[in-house]
């Protein structure tokens, strides 16, 4: 058996101990107190089946745990429930050890039964998780999801502490998958008791437990005193209060009177913010595994022709987009963000060049350009930046017409295939996971290009495809390399055929109150929007 231990591969006996990277604690770090964060909009739901947006996913992951974890602030995997595994050699085995007396906030200790509970509650389509498709790897996964079965057949109760899952293909990102909310282990009974509405009455294994749910007006956090991770979280309680607008939520945190605007910093307040230095000093800053981008659909002319699209990835200006939203972007230049694995670092994409671009489409039988709409989301800045991008189209000759819709309106169209193009942004692509294969499937593989799909570039290479497989088939991690250099040239064929124009890679500010503690890589954490777990009160 190959023995690893988050990420580390160790050729050794079966139960190696878990000594996988962990934390670092703050040496300044102390419990009690409580914090206070604001919202806009109240949380939709706190079920981990069912979360999958920016603002619920921090908080389910301080409510529940997975078999695996990430390093706080970092991309790193660490372990979770589970306190060591083992792969077989052929990729297709994990076989996880349970930590034992781990309790559930009802005071139930968990077990494998609860592990294969959930794993088979997420892949039933009565839950209707959006995140069923990340399990399609395991053994059964099709009988689930096509009705024929009603648990999952690859996932075994070996004993009380050991669960073993077997996949039908070998998927080098399958420890990734365990450390998704989706994957969160769940208690079957309060699950049934709450009839429908878990996601109001979650219950976990999680650094804190929920107190107090008063719709659309606060929710409450508080400390579980019997974590399993000795001295977590620091913190007593957290707050989270709703209908703040943004504007509001600053001046309260510049009063003193909360710690973190969870809508970030106003954007007509950026300027003002960062050009005094009392208010930017309270400002972290940090890389998002986040690409914002132009969708063109291949399917309907003029964007079936290559040369075209080429043209619009020359047309933008993305130096002067990003100057639009007050330089809290990169430029992008591939679907991948910088900070993911498989990025191709010395890759320059397309320049900016506006006779090139005019040649292009000349070369496509287009020298007077031609007519199209541009969908783009109807809050700011997102119709400031297609004002831009529309700009930079009408230079090479292409009049764009703005369709400024709300989101789900935009998501609907693209979903239908009827925009012949989308500016992302508002929707744009934040990895669920810090792997190369999340930025394809979903968005740029065919099974995406389905009605209703993410895919709005309706972009189906099937050879590409293929070799995603290929890639993912990789698992043994003496192969990292050339399973990441495989990502790569996906990737760069991805831009070869242009089915996108990368656009920008987001920086995430925000701001906390003086009397916070906490590295600022816990308030931008790649993988939560807040680390709640490790953030601390001076």
């Amino acid at each position: 058996m190959k023995h690893l231990l988050a990420s580390t591969a160790v050729l050794l006996a079966l139960t190696l101990p878990a000594m996988a990277q962990e934390y670092t604690p703050d040496p300044a770090a102390k419990q009690g107190g409580a914090m206070v964060m604001t919202y806009k909009d109240d949380v939709a739901t706190l079920d981990p089946a069912i979360g999958y947006d920016w603002q619920n996913w921090s908080m389910i992951r301080s409510l529940f745990d997975g078999l695996m974890d990430y390093v706080p602030g970092t991309t790193d995997l660490r372990l979770g429930l589970a306190e060591s595994y083992e792969i077989s050699e052929d990729g297709l085995s994990y076989t996880f050890k349970l930590r034992p007396g781990v309790k559930f906030h009802n005071g139930r200790e968990m077990t494998a039964d609860d592990v294969k509970y959930s794993l088979d509650r997420v892949t039933l389509p009565a839950t209707q998780s959006p995140g069923s498709g990340f399990f399609g790897s395991i053994k059964g996964y099709d009988a689930m999801v096509g009705g024929t079965a009603t648990s999952l057949e690859g996932v075994v109760v070996v004993d009380p502490l050991t669960v073993r899952i077997d996949l039908s293909r070998p998927d080098a990102t399958f420890l990734h998958v365990m450390a998704i909310n989706f994957s969160a282990v769940v208690p079957k009974e309060a699950v049934e008791a709450a009839n429908g509405d878990f996601g109001k009455m979650p219950v976990g294994t999680g650094a804190f437990k929920m107190t107090e749910w008063t719709l659309g007006q606060r929710l409450v956090f508080a400390r579980n005193t019997d974590y399993w991770r000795a001295g977590e979280p620091y913190l007593d309680q957290v707050t989270f209060e709703f209908g703040q607008e943004p504007i509001v939520a600053l001046l309260r945190l510049q009063n003193g009177e909360i710690d973190v605007p969870g809508d970030g910093i106003p954007p007509a307040k950026f300027t003002e913010v960062m050009g005094d230095p009392a208010q930017k000093a309270r400002v972290v800053e940090g890389g998002v595994l986040h690409t914002g981008y132009i969708t063109m659909n291949v399917t309907a002319p003029p964007f079936d022709k290559v040369e075209v699209r080429r043209a619009v990835n020359m047309a933008i200006n993305k130096a002067r987009v990003v100057q639009v939203i007050n330089n809290r972007a990169v430029p992008a230049n591939q679907p991948l963000p910088p900070a993911m694995p498989g990025y191709t670092a010395d890759y320059a994409g397309y320049a900016y060049d506006v006779e090139a671009a005019k040649k292009l489409l000349a070369d496509a039988g287009l020298p007077d350009g031609f007519e199209t709409d541009l969908y783009a989301m109807n809050t700011d800045p997102n119709p400031r930046i297609a004002q831009a991008i529309q700009q930079d189209l009408a230079a090479i000759g292409i009049t764009a017409n703005i369709q400024s819709l709300a989101q789900a309106n935009v998501i609907e169209a693209g979903g239908a295939g009827t925009a012949p193009m989308i500016w992302s942004g508002g929707m744009a692509w934040v990895a669920d996971f810090p792997d190369p294969s999340n930025f394809y499937g979903p968005i740029l593989g065919c099974a995406g290009a389905e009605p209703g799909g993410w895919n709005w570039a309706k972009y189906c290479n099937a050879d590409l495809d293929k070799a995603a497989v290929a890639a993912d088939s990789m698992s043994d991690p003496a192969k990292s390399a050339d399973r990441l250099k495989a990502w790569s040239d996906i990737y760069m064929q991805v831009m070869e055929d242009a089915p996108w124009a990368p656009v920008f890679n987001d920086q995430r500010f925000t701001m906390k109150s003086d009397r916070m503690g906490g590295a600022d890589a816990l308030y931008v954490d790649p993988i939560a929007t807040v680390n709640f777990d490790y953030v601390y009160v001076k």
